[in-house]
């Protein structure tokens, strides 16, 4: 492992992008060659942040100098591009840092295993306004799903992920996902070991994979404006363990069961009880994940007995079962 030749991590920056979805990658790998060189062992990341301009200010105003122009030439190392997100509902391509990078992105030949291209957030839409998603599998953040479907209709567009792999393309859904895909990265390099030590120095508390959702269930069906609904969510999701039922959920929000039963289906898309069943479900996988037995595990979340629990989790497709987990 210490003869492999360092891999060349160069991140774009562009005005406005978003620094957690640079800083929080870049960090991580940073940790791993510090765990590297303290275990004798050679680095293996060389980290370079580039623009096509040489300052560029962040998204929280925070500004850059001294950063390296877009590479013309790549050496006989392996190399990553990473691209990272910026705030807003849609990604402007307009201005001219934009524009030169898209021109600079369309004479990349991407290969696996030499020059491989990590989208964060939005970055996978710079990358499919450059055309290089098509034909390829690839997620973004939720609230940009719709508009990379549009750009690049190529794409296979994957939803409610953390992270895509489809080599040499790795796209994250934003933000924390980002880590989450480069920790990953860094398992595949330099072993699981050294990805876990990373990991535990960053305090990140569970590791997650590309088959995890983008979305904890404790955030879903809250995609909504109704206050009444949003008290009675609330409410279930600070204690699902509760002796909860329909009536009682309606005179949190004040209304009748029926209507209450109308607010969610309308509002929220799913009937109350599914609503506290998923919730309970969530609660349950966090207590085993914590090292809970079924029985506890059914206890602690609400569900009256253990197969109330395994009914639960196969209505909701969950692999295994709760014994495996």
């Amino acid at each position: 492992m210490s003869s492999a030749p360092p891999i060349q991590v160069v991140f774009v920056l562009l005005p406005n992008s978003l620094v957690l979805d640079w800083a929080g990658p870049a960090e991580a790998l940073r940790i791993a060659n510090q765990q590297l060189r303290a275990a004798g062992q050679a680095e293996r990341f060389a980290i370079e942040f580039v623009s096509p301009s040489p300052a560029s200010t962040g998204s929280v105003g925070v500004t850059l100098s001294g950063l390296a122009p877009l590479p013309m030439h790549w050496g006989e190392d392996p190399a990553w591009i990473v691209l990272v997100g910026m705030p807003g509902h849609t990604v402007s391509t307009d201005g001219a840092d934009t524009q030169a990078l898209l021109r600079w992105l369309r004479g990349q030949r991407l290969e696996r295993g030499r020059l491989e291209l990590v989208t964060i957030c939005a970055g996978a839409l710079l990358a499919a306004h450059a055309g290089a998603l098509a034909g390829r599998r690839a997620t973004t953040h939720h609230h940009h799903l719709d508009e990379l479907r549009r750009v690049e209709p190529r794409c296979e567009v994957v939803a409610n992920r953390v992270f895509v792999i489809d080599p040499p393309l790795y796209s994250s859904a934003g933000v924390t996902t980002g880590i989450d895909l480069m920790l990953h990265r860094i398992a595949d390099v330099c072993g699981e070991a050294l990805a876990a030590q990373v990991a535990q120095t960053m305090v990140v508390a569970l590791r997650r994979g590309p088959q995890d959702p983008e979305l904890s269930p404790f955030l879903a069906y809250r995609n909504h404006l109704h206050p009444a609904l949003h008290r009675v969510q609330d409410a279930v999701s600070e204690a699902p363990q509760d002796d909860w039922s329909v009536p009682r959920m309606a005179q949190v929000a004040h209304t009748s069961s029926r209507h209450l039963t109308r607010l969610f289906v309308e509002h929220a898309g799913v009937a109350p009880l599914a609503y506290l069943r998923r919730l309970r479900l969530a609660t349950a996988q966090l207590a085993l994940q914590s090292g809970a037995n079924v029985t506890r595990a059914a206890e602690l979340s609400g569900f009256g007995s253990d197969t109330q629990l395994r009914r639960a989790w196969r209505q909701f497709g969950l692999a295994g079962s709760p014994s495996q987990r």
